[in-house]
């Protein structure tokens, strides 16, 4: 009799099944609890993408400083950093901080207004009466607008919330770029050693894509506020430089950013006349094409650039997933996974030799 059939071999090949069975199950279990984890835990995991964000713009900045001034210390370089970016931002402040109360007072008393404005306006036209019927009115926008706020957060919500997340990605993000090695080191420690050099390369390729775009997205949102501003303070639209601010920070999303800066300056002009509105959407108009055509354009050439319908493709999931802060970092998580899936799957389960994000750019330059 051989010895498959005895029942020894039996109970042997027994247990090796119901071992397949049972770390298949665990596996399944842990799947499970990670995904249960990162969905609990999203607004945290945001939280701490964004600081890594702010990090990596610190480095790439005090890099720039380095090669610039020749600072051989990089603690020296990303204090200078530090110092220039607060000093800068304490200066603007304490120089804006008086007209800027003043103006958002004002635009918190202008929208509704403005708001009731064109409802009446609209009514005036039989064809547009049905539509408005349908439309919430000016009290059911404000609760749904305040409703909005504290899903926009990272993590903490409502307006102190906001200023704690301020905090946090300000401080951790510090504390990230002033030793970026220690953390590097213990997430390559994660991977086993045959892995490692790989993983470095990883990292560091999404490290310079990640600082690549931050350097051109915070260029395209100063041109984008500088030119709203000012084009609203030759048309006499009141609260330009509110409004240029907002369209500058709401630039950092693509797309959906400058249509939603658009709407408040729309309606405050829309107040005046409509005459003056319509110039305010041509205004827009002409911004977003010298943005489009001209400007992100020349950034891009320098640093990353993402196919617009990923990039809005992606908006929407992580909008429908963590909310409007899925929106804003959409694109970063973007650039990230688009890294990812061409340096581990294209190039190294595929042996594709597909470049990633950044160094397509460069050699486009080249």
């Amino acid at each position: 009799m051989s010895d498959e059939h005895t029942p020894q071999a039996a109970d042997t090949s027994q247990r090796g099944f119901l071992h397949r069975v049972v770390l298949m199950d665990g596996i399944a279990a842990l799947f499970l609890l990670t995904l249960a984890g990162l969905w609990f835990a999203a607004d945290a995991l945001l939280l701490i993408f964004a600081c890594v964000l702010f990090a990596v713009l610190l480095q790439a900045l005090s890099g720039i400083v380095q090669r610039r001034l020749r600072v051989r210390s990089h603690t020296l370089s990303l204090a200078l950093v530090v110092f220039l970016l607060f000093g800068l931002l304490g200066a603007g402040g304490w120089l804006m901080a008086p007209q800027l109360s003043e103006q958002a007072a004002h635009l918190a008393k202008v929208v509704p207004t403005s708001l009731e404005q064109v409802r009446a306006e609209l009514e005036r036209y039989p064809r547009l009466r049905s539509l408005l019927a349908e439309m919430p009115s000016t009290a059911q926008i404000g609760r749904q607008l305040a409703a909005m706020v504290p899903n926009a957060g990272l993590f903490f919500s409502g307006v102190l919330g906001a200023l704690g997340n301020v905090a946090i990605i300000l401080f951790a993000g510090i504390y990230f770029a002033a030793k970026p090695q220690l953390y590097i080191d213990g997430m390559v420690r994660l991977v086993p050693p045959h892995k490692r050099a790989r993983a470095r390369e990883v990292l560091a390729e999404i490290g310079a894509t990640l600082s690549k775009w931050l350097l051109g997205k915070s260029l395209s949102m100063l041109v984008a506020g500088i030119m709203t501003s000012v084009g609203l303070a030759l048309l006499g639209v009141p609260l330009a430089l509110l409004l240029g601010i907002i369209a500058g920070l709401l630039d950092f999303i693509p797309y959906l950013g400058p249509l939603m800066a658009g709407v408040p300056a729309l309606l405050i002009a829309f107040s005046s006349s409509p005459e003056q509105a319509l110039y305010v959407l041509l205004l827009f108009g002409g911004i977003q094409l010298v943005q489009g055509y001209l400007v992100e354009p020349l950034i891009d050439q320098r640093t990353i650039s993402i196919p617009p319908a990923l990039t809005i493709a992606m908006q929407l999931m992580f909008g429908t997933v963590f909310g409007m802060a899925g929106v804003a970092l959409a694109t970063p998580m973007t650039a990230v996974l688009m890294v990812l899936v061409v340096m581990l799957y294209v190039q190294d389960v595929l042996g594709d030799r597909v470049k990633p994000p950044a160094q397509q750019t460069a050699e486009a330059k080249d």
